[in-house]
């Protein structure tokens, strides 16, 4: 029996369909795995799931997976970079607003000419336009890197907030500059023409990125369903991203804008559990798309690798042009962040009252790590661009010669004995906010008291009050374990107990099943207030052993 062509079309959808959703489920299981593994290990999850990606591709059954770059653009980077802003706080972004725009404009600047005049020397047939948006692709560094850095070290805060912030505003900068290159790879371009192109987009990046996250704020103030607002939330991104193009804006700097806005704005627009759902949502997006890049670019390494063996200029000059490459890349942020430094220490006074050492800046220089956004930029770059195998082949060396520097990152921060951050200093400031919140809601419940409340229940919320006060004005008496550590591990304790009468409970079906999960999410929401109210220490610090805090 013969298929007609409609229905021949159909099943063939059908089919594409179930292998495009296999190999996504595929991704996920691989990625969850290895770096799970890897995680337990302490290897290096990008590496990692790159030399995987690479192995399975070598298996004949294994089809080649392309990356459409439209997809790239849209799909992938605004969520990244949402994902990013949101977890990064305003205040201190502002507060170091100086060295952060150093880095992010300045270094990103430097790197894309410094990077572009060497690549362009050593490879002349790309032309410059092409050494230029190598530059641009290699600039910006990895935020996840610096993250997992700084907590393993214990850098110092403001050193912390820096490398965060610079990793957030590079990524929107050396996207910007990528697409001034790429338009003068597509042609004979006015410098004036590019400059004001850069102005429009970065102006209306602003415009748009703001707008969008204060819109969307007065709409999820008014959303009472955290389901919504998690919904709202996911299609942010995209929203400014398309927005801003639309308008000849960046689109990647109002992502980044509009996620720093609503994520200021939270408290104050959005209830606690959607808060949660927010980070744990975002958490997971951003989880998922940073190592699948990393595995993707494995599963594409052996195509990358022959088509640039194929346009190389020989094994030698090709490690040569590697070699000059990274040597670019790691000397330029040496010389601009020595520079900074110099001039803070030297500069006019208001610069020397912000200052940092020299072994802060050695701590920054060394913290060059490339990642996600490098692999993705790549893939933006014009099928037309001479070389353009070549150049994602230097693309991959860049990012493992880093992601391998990055594995002696802890000995050189460790080496350089930089204070560590004041615990003591943070958890004493935690109290004190926690007592005045505390003082603000027993002054609230004073305020509200009528002769018809319930003598109980307000005798028993001046307890808890007065109880969470004792604790935390007098933390330790006679060596014990301070009182609000003992409450929590008791507590957490009871809670687990709880936890399991209700299980116990469902298994003998004593309750309906509405009982057990209300009562079941209401010992969630406890357990989890517990968890964010008793941060654990980090440490080891610079190598110096410290006693970690007992984990709620």
């Amino acid at each position: 029996m013969s298929l007609s062509p409609f229905e021949l079309a159909a099943a063939t959808t059908q089919v594409d369909t179930r292998v495009a959703v296999i190999w996504a489920v595929a991704f996920v299981v691989v990625t969850v795995a290895i770096t799970g593994f890897t995680g337990r290990v302490g290897w290096s999850a990008p590496i990692a799931l790159i030399l995987v990606g690479t192995l399975v591709s070598l298996i004949p059954a294994v089809p080649h997976i392309g990356l459409d770059p439209e997809l790239v653009l849209y799909g992938v980077i605004p969520p990244l970079l949402f994902a990013a802003a949101i977890r990064t706080s305003v205040r201190d972004v502002i507060a170091r607003n100086d060295s952060i725009l150093a880095l992010s404009v300045g270094l990103v600047a430097f790197t894309v000419v410094a990077v572009g005049f060497v690549a362009w020397a050593m490879m002349p047939v790309i032309g410059l336009a092409a050494a230029f948006a190598l530059g641009a692709v290699v600039a910006p560094t990895d935020a996840v890197a610096v993250n997992a850095v700084a907590g393993r070290v214990g850098l110092p805060r403001r050193l912390v907030t820096v490398l965060e912030g610079e990793s957030l505003l590079n990524d929107a900068t050396a996207l910007v500059a990528l697409n001034a290159a790429v338009v003068a790879i597509m042609g004979v371009v006015n410098p004036w023409l590019v400059a004001g192109d850069f102005v429009v987009a970065v102006v209306g990046g602003l415009v748009v990125g703001f707008a969008v996250g204060w819109i969307l704020s007065l709409i999820r103030k008014q959303l009472k369903a955290p389901v919504l607002d998690t919904s709202l939330s996911l299609i942010t991104p995209y929203l400014a991203f398309i927005l801003a193009q639309s308008f000849g804006g960046s689109g990647v700097l109002a992502v980044v804008i509009a996620g720093l806005f609503l994520a200021y704005r939270s408290p104050s627009v959005q209830s606690a559990e959607a808060r949660i759902a927010e980070r744990l949502n975002w958490r997971t997006v951003d989880y998922l798309l940073q190592n699948a890049v990393f595995l993707f670019i494995g599963l594409n390494l052996v195509d990358i690798t022959r088509g640039a063996l194929s346009s190389s200029p020989g094994l030698w000059q090709t490690i040569a042009i590697c070699a000059g490459i990274l040597g670019a890349l790691i000397v330029s942020r040496f010389v601009w962040v020595m520079a900074v430094t110099l001039l803070y220490r030297r500069g006019p006074a208001f610069l020397r009252g912000r200052s940092w050492s020299w072994r802060n800046g050695l701590a920054v220089s060394s913290a060059g790590i490339r990642g996600v956004v490098t692999l993705i930029a790549v893939f933006l770059l014009p099928g037309d661009t001479k070389g353009l195998d070549f150049l994602r082949f230097l693309a991959l060396v860049v990012v493992v010669g880093t992601l391998l520097e990055g594995l002696l990152l802890p000995l050189i921060i460790r080496g350089l004995r930089l204070p560590s951050p004041n615990y003591d200093q943070e958890h004493q400031e935690r109290f004190a906010l926690m007592a005045e919140a505390e003082q603000a809601g027993v002054d609230d419940l004073e305020s509200r008291l009528t002769g018809d409340d319930d003598d109980v229940v307000i005798d028993r919320l001046r307890m808890n009050a007065a109880f969470l006060e004792d604790a935390i004005a007098l933390p330790k008496e006679d060596g014990r374990e301070p009182r609000l550590a003992a409450y929590t591990r008791l507590r957490k304790e009871m809670i687990s107990a709880q936890r399991a009468a209700v299980l116990k409970a469902r298994r003998e079906n004593r309750y309906q099943e509405p009982a057990i999960e209300s009562v079941l999410a209401a010992i969630d929401a406890e357990e989890t207030a517990l968890r964010l109210a008793t941060p654990r220490k980090k440490a080891p610090v610079n190598g110096r052993a410290k006693t970690p805090q007992r984990k709620p």
